[in-house]
């Protein structure tokens, strides 16, 4: 059995962190290679890297300032926002990077997916699933940072990301994504019993019990959180040590 996963998220806008509320407004939150720095001492699992502006404005990911924040860690990294082409995945892997998160160009062309892990191993790539609930009832897919609703079900998606090839989900949920009233745990569960590969929760944190939540109730297997460490006195160490107090096998902090 994988040990839990524990995994801040650092968001990228003009080469500064930022964090926001339901992907708008907002803040920003200091410099990512300090924050990477902080987040390696304090014994993070993994750090996902987001450039959220680059696929919506038809752009790389700034290589340069993934290669130095590569330098400052020594935990995986994974990057997304802009990755098009296999010539992106593979100057990331350069750069740096151990995964990388695809998003709207997965839903805009799967095949990408399939060839991207033929190419660099299944094990690197994360598709990144983005979602609203949309009339009330259901779950919709949106890509180009929340801007374009795409038709497609968060949990079909899920399923068909595996079959092409993704080797893990980052399962989203623009609604909760800043608010910090948990994660939408409902989805999460359904997503993670439809798929075979790991689930990562994100959106919605606001107290450490949120992180258990996502894994004893979601059935997550790895969670991730920017608002919880960038707004509150919680760190990575104190998440973890609550974490194993409830239960979960995580690795020390």
């Amino acid at each position: 059995m994988l040990k839990i996963r524990l995994i801040p998220s650092l968001l990228l806008l003009n080469g500064r962190c930022v964090k926001g509320v339901q992907f708008d407004n907002f803040r920003d939150v200091g410099h990512p290679v300090t924050a990477a720095r902080v987040y390696d001492a304090q014994g993070a699992d993994e750090l996902l890297f987001l450039d959220i502006t680059a696929s919506l404005e038809n752009r790389a990911t700034l290589y340069g300032l993934v290669a130095r924040t590569a330098e400052e860690c020594f935990m995986p990294l994974t990057v997304g926002g802009g990755v098009r082409t296999l010539a992106d995945i593979r100057t990331l892997l350069q750069s740096g990077a151990d995964k990388v998160a695809i998003n709207t160009a997965a839903v805009e062309r799967p095949e990408f997916v399939r060839e991207a892990a033929e190419v660099f191993g299944r094990q690197c790539i994360v598709v990144s699933i983005d979602y609203r609930r949309v009339d009330g009832e259901r779950h919709e897919v949106f890509i180009r940072r929340a801007s374009q609703a795409t038709g497609l079900d968060p949990l079909r998606w899920a399923q068909e990301a595996e079959a092409w090839g993704a080797g893990e989900i980052l399962l989203t949920s623009i609604d909760r994504e800043g608010i910090g009233q948990g994660y939408d745990l409902e989805l999460t569960r359904s997503v993670a019993k439809a798929v075979r590969i790991p689930v990562i929760a994100s959106g919605g944190v606001g107290s450490l019990q949120h992180l258990v939540d996502g894994v004893t109730l979601g059935g997550a297997s790895a969670v991730s959180a920017a608002s919880l460490f960038h707004f509150s006195d919680q760190s990575v160490i104190k998440a973890k040590a609550y974490m194993r107090n409830a239960g979960l096998d995580v690795r020390p902090g």
